[in-house]
């Protein structure tokens, strides 16, 4: 049985095996992210296959940002494809010109906050202002929801700071940078463990590696939503 707070990322870099990830992982998953490192190798085509054929939901995430009418155009051409998520970038302007992509459509706008493999290092080299890298995601997610988005991508370690947000209130978390236990961090700095980010609020975790790397990825998935807290 699968469960929706789960998103498996299908990092792979094409829709072959992209698909065969999904045919091993059957009925142990329903959700999937679909990100820019499958783009060139099929990676719409693949969504709108697990979507249209196979009745699975579907994560875009392309992290969209550019100037508003090319946001607004490139929302609209996806909100075609009737999926699930679709990541941009929180920046406010970014998020109103993809509200006005989308609409009339189900999808949801899900912006940025703080990407979960930078640490205040990488944000002082990047010249993001100064202050506490939680306290900036904060108020990302806050000028985020303010204009519009359906919800957010964040730290499991923000997951509850923002849910206790005002703006919050009827919108999703969902948490990148999920290990379960004892499983590596990888290239991510701020993790947590899948039952932790859906205590602090998170609606949907997403996981990827330890999933796509195990021998067996449905058993691997369902170990995940063994996991996660009772509904």
């Amino acid at each position: 049985m699968s469960d929706d707070r789960l998103i498996v990322a299908l990092d792979v870099p094409n829709v072959v095996q992209g698909l065969d990830l999904v045919q091993r992982i059957g009925d142990a998953a329903s959700f999937y992210k679909i990100g820019l490192g499958m783009l060139t190798g099929g990676g719409l085509a693949l969504a709108n296959e697990l979507k249209g054929e196979l009745g699975k939901r579907v994560f875009l995430d392309m992290k969209l940002f550019d100037i508003g009418a090319t946001i607004e155009a490139a929302v609209r051409g996806i909100a075609r494809y009737d999926l699930d998520f679709l990541t941009v970038h929180g920046d406010p302007q970014v998020v109103r010109a993809a509200c006005e992509g989308k609409a009339g459509t189900g999808l949801k706008i899900m912006a940025v906050t703080v990407l979960t493999s930078l640490d205040r290092a990488d944000l002082d080299a990047n010249l993001i202002k100064a202050g506490d890298i939680h306290d900036i995601t904060l108020e990302r997610a806050a000028r985020a929801l303010e204009a519009g988005a359906d919800g957010v991508i964040a730290s499991p370690q923000e997951a509850a700071m923002i849910r206790a947000l005002p703006q919050a209130k009827g919108r999703l978390i969902v948490t990148p940078g999920v290990r379960p236990a004892g499983a590596a961090a990888g290239d991510q700095k701020r993790i947590s463990t899948p039952h932790q980010a859906i205590s602090d609020g998170a609606d949907h975790i997403v996981v990827g590696r330890p999933i796509w790397q195990a021998n067996d990825p449905a058993a691997a998935a369902r170990a995940v939503i063994a996991e996660l807290p009772a509904r």
